[in-house]
């Protein structure tokens, strides 16, 4: 069983996208949160129940928020059934309340994250069966009780998931385009270009709108978690409380900066872009604060003489370029003629077409859009000319 020290700090484990630990790990030491260590797509660290619920409305680069109970290894079929069964599992759950369990397994004996999870669900169903008579159901959809197995090389963590659905559906976007960018993925990519929140920032091909909104969110000190549609794992918990998550939430939304900080500029050239992204800023209450452009950005020039441009072009993957190499020639020329003194982020999964770009990439930053191999690409563009900035290798 995992020990709680008396001044109510336990352990947890923040997922993230692979890339984006370190950038998690800066947002709980935000956090005042303690022992704060990198792992692989997770953050560990240590708090109390009010750091939980805050760990769960502030983060913009967590995906879920667990909270362990058991660390131990499973040799085989009958020690991972045994050992799930050394949890007391009347603690967490209710004859009345529905639970789920997500299994991830690699590098393991066991070969089948679904048999992994079937078992560890028979242990607990069988712990209630021979002390009630009776057992809880399975509700995969919308559980009461979300649980969190992971499996390493038979080294098995047990956790209960306080998100529930993944931090990553922020609420706010009504509308997407074909290819919309997953919104941790987008907080993650703004904290990398290192953007302070007050300059310029520009997306020239904002789709939906989410890194406007991400940027917005981060300028204005929102916490994504409070425009959340479905409650948080952790509100059907057996200890929840209800007046402390009302008081992080309360002193959450108390934090907003209301005046717009920071010039936060979208274009596209499709109309129905522009409508979905005003939509989704509008949902989100940033129309105030993001100004958005049907515009060729071929056609756009700097609005100030420094800030940050961030930008995901098609990589002909999902959303089909008829000359993608030509489209990234006219994206370097672009950026090198009309945005003169910007830092600008070029987040890509063609590496072979952002070499049309023909610009030297100060900073390649290895990240994934899904499944595919992608690269946020860092252009200093200095005023002037700079020796040996033209070309990329």
């Amino acid at each position: 069983m995992a020990k709680q020290n008396p001044n109510g700090n336990f352990n947890m484990i923040a997922t993230t996208l692979a890339g984006l630990e370190e950038v998690l790990a800066a947002e709980l030491e935000a956090l005042d949160l303690e022992y704060i260590k990198v792992a692989n797509r997770a953050v560990t660290f240590s708090g109390n129940k009010r750091q939980l619920y805050e760990a769960n409305l502030w983060c913009r680069t967590a995906i879920r928020i667990l909270k362990p109970l058991r660390n131990f290894k499973a040799r085989d079929e009958d020690d991972l059934y045994n050992q799930v069964q050394k949890v007391n599992w009347a603690d967490y759950l209710d004859l009345d309340k529905t639970f789920a369990i997500d299994a991830v397994v690699s590098h393991s004996s066991f070969e089948h994250s679904l048999f992994v999870a079937q078992l560890t669900k028979d242990a607990i169903v069988d712990q209630f069966r021979k002390a009630t008579g009776e057992r809880p159901s399975v509700d995969r959809i919308r559980p009461d009780v979300r649980l969190n197995l992971h499996m390493h090389e038979n080294m098995v963590t047990l956790s209960l998931d306080s998100s529930g659905d993944s931090l990553h559906r922020r609420g706010y976007r009504l509308q997407t385009n074909v290819a919309p960018l997953n919104e941790v993925l987008a907080a993650g990519i703004i904290s990398l270009s290192g953007w302070d929140k007050k300059s310029t920032f520009i997306d020239p091909m904002c789709g939906s709108g989410t890194f406007l909104i991400e940027a917005a969110l981060m300028a204005q000190n929102l916490a994504p978690g409070l425009y959340r549609r479905d409650p948080f794992a952790f509100e059907s918990w057996k200890d929840y409380d209800e007046s402390l998550f009302e008081m992080v939430w309360r002193t959450a939304e108390a934090k907003e900066k209301q005046a717009p900080q920071a010039e936060i500029i979208g274009y596209d050239i499709d109309a129905d872009y522009v409508d979905a992204a005003l939509k989704n800023i509008e949902n989100a209450g940033l129309a105030h604060v993001i100004k958005v452009e049907e515009t060729d950005f071929f056609e756009t020039k700097a609005p100030a003489t420094e800030g940050v441009l961030v930008m995901n072009p098609p990589y002909n993957e999902r959303i089909v370029s008829e000359d993608i190499n030509l489209l990234y020639k006219n994206i370097g020329d672009t950026l090198k003629n009309n945005y003169q003194g910007y830092d600008a982020f070029v987040f890509t999964g063609n590496l072979d077409a952002a070499k049309s770009i023909g610009l030297r990439a100060s900073r390649r930053t290895p990240l994934y859009n899904g499944s595919i191999d992608c690269r946020l690409l860092k252009y200093e563009l200095y005023r002037g000319s700079r020796r040996g900035e033209e070309k990329e290798n």
